[in-house]
């Protein structure tokens, strides 16, 4: 029998057998242990509940976070497959078609909305679809456009191409983002208070493009400096470093105020990134020049380095891994941003890469002219709606700086097939470059090359649709 004796003094209770010694348990401790078994039983049985309402949805976010991180390699050995099934069925191919045509590309977002995508993966996965699927419609483009004007030996015409190329479809142009009411400005030759502002590529045509302002505007409207007038400009704040083309260490109003004193309509930008925020408030049509991304490379190691113009490296491997700098350099160009090195791939940066290239697409949109350097032929009546030249020849030309240093007899001073004409001058990558060497550099630049089908395809439908 158990005696349970209350204390007077203490509020304890007395489990004790008769005959044994007195062993006190305090009722607080009693109370504080039940609690934090109904505590502990309460969060058992409310997490196992909600883990399992859970579970499900769980399975469906990691699932959508595996594909937006891409699993890279993985994701492209799947859309391997999915290719040689789809290319092994007519049925499929039709299936496809159709469900593509339901969500065919209508606006300018639309398409930018494809490229962030693409941005999203990694690099060998973006070469692999423009290459193969050629989401922007420009690659298949080229090639037909290639075989046609090789086969006519000459150009084609607008409407031959608008017939049987690629017929006018704005959307990438829909709305128009140009700021269109300094066009009429700057083609009155009797005023400078307008200019044309070109974002000069290197080796994408700028000195053709610079040729062509000489060909057409008066001379005393155009820098002597290959259209670079910064490069005699003085200020008591800038020390002349003889730089041409390098407007980061001017402000908008030095740059205006130095146009009109000088009497100059034409600006080239060749060394510094374009700074949209500020550079868009000028009062300025703006222009630019693409290149395949991997040609232009090449194209500057041949320049600088085989061709001995301040570059002593003839290794195109080690001259690359020392040019980290041309990485990507056209997103570079119209951000004013640089993509590390370790963000080209990783799958931590995709919200990087994707604002980077979104930005510079928004960048590009605003250009007045984007025009793509394989096809400058098929320029002239673009060009002479937004700046009013007459004179177009440059556009057919090979013209290449600093000339008398490295003549080249190659025969190709002059374009005479267009697209053709330009892959037949230019150094081919693939027979150039080893295979690894390709491999690199190609997904050292595979966001340029998003971007250039994005301006490809800009360039197309203006040429088309406004001709």
């Amino acid at each position: 029998m158990v005696n349970a004796i209350r204390s007077p003094s203490t509020r304890r209770i007395d489990f004790r057998r008769p005959g044994t010694k007195k062993k006190w348990i305090p009722l607080r401790l009693i109370l504080i242990g039940l609690a934090a078994f109904l505590v502990c039983l309460y969060v058992i049985v409310f997490r196992a509940l909600f883990v399992a309402s859970n579970n499900q949805a769980g399975d469906a976010a990691a699932a959508a976070a595996a594909i937006n991180a891409n699993s890279f390699h993985q994701q492209h050995e799947l859309h391997s497959v999915k290719t040689v099934a789809g290319k092994s069925s007519n049925n499929d191919e039709q299936s496809d078609t159709k469900n593509d045509n339901r969500h065919e590309p209508k606006s300018y977002q639309d398409w930018k909305r494809i490229a962030l995508d693409l941005a999203a993966k990694h690099p060998s996965d973006v070469l692999s679809i423009l290459q193969n699927e050629d989401p922007f419609g420009v690659r298949a483009f080229e090639r037909r456009l290639i075989e046609m004007e090789s086969s006519k030996q000459r150009f084609l015409s607008l409407q031959e191409i608008q017939q049987e190329l690629f017929p006018c479809n704005p959307s990438i142009t829909i709305p128009d983002q140009r700021r269109m009411d300094v066009v009429p400005e700057f083609q009155d030759r009797t005023s400078t208070s307008t200019f044309l502002f070109f974002q000069h590529l290197r080796k994408a045509g700028g000195t053709n493009f610079c040729t062509l302002a000489q060909r057409n505007l008066p001379k005393e409207q155009v820098p002597k400096y290959y259209c670079m007038p910064d490069y005699h400009w003085r200020s008591p704040t800038h020390h002349h470093r003889a730089c041409g083309g390098c407007y980061s260490y001017w402000n908008n109003t030095e740059m205006v105020t130095n146009m009109r004193a000088e009497g100059h309509k034409i600006m080239g930008n060749e060394w510094d990134a374009f700074e949209p925020q500020r550079f868009f408030e000028l009062p300025a049509v703006f222009a630019t020049s693409f290149r395949k991304p991997l040609h232009r490379a090449l194209s500057q190691f041949r320049f600088e380095c085989i061709e001995d113009r301040g570059c002593k490296i003839k290794e195109i491997e080690k001259w690359w891994q020392k040019r980290k700098d041309l990485h990507n350099v056209y997103v570079w160009t119209f951000t004013n941003q640089r993509l590390l090195q370790k963000q080209q791939a990783s799958a931590t940066s995709i919200s990087t890469r994707q604002r980077l290239v979104g930005k510079a697409i928004d960048t590009i949109a605003k250009f007045h002219l984007v025009l793509v350097m394989e096809w400058l032929a098929y320029a002239p009546h673009h060009v002479h709606e937004i700046l009013g030249f007459e004179n177009t020849d440059a556009l057919t030309e090979r013209i290449r700086p600093h000339i008398s240093q490295y003549k080249r007899n190659d025969g190709q001073e002059k374009n005479q097939l267009g697209a053709a004409g330009i892959a037949k001058a230019s150094w081919t990558p693939e027979n150039y470059l080893s295979k690894e060497q390709y491999k690199i550099m190609s997904e050292d630049l595979a966001l340029d090359e998003i971007l250039t089908d994005v301006a490809r395809r800009m360039f197309l439908e203006r040429i088309v649709c406004e001709s």
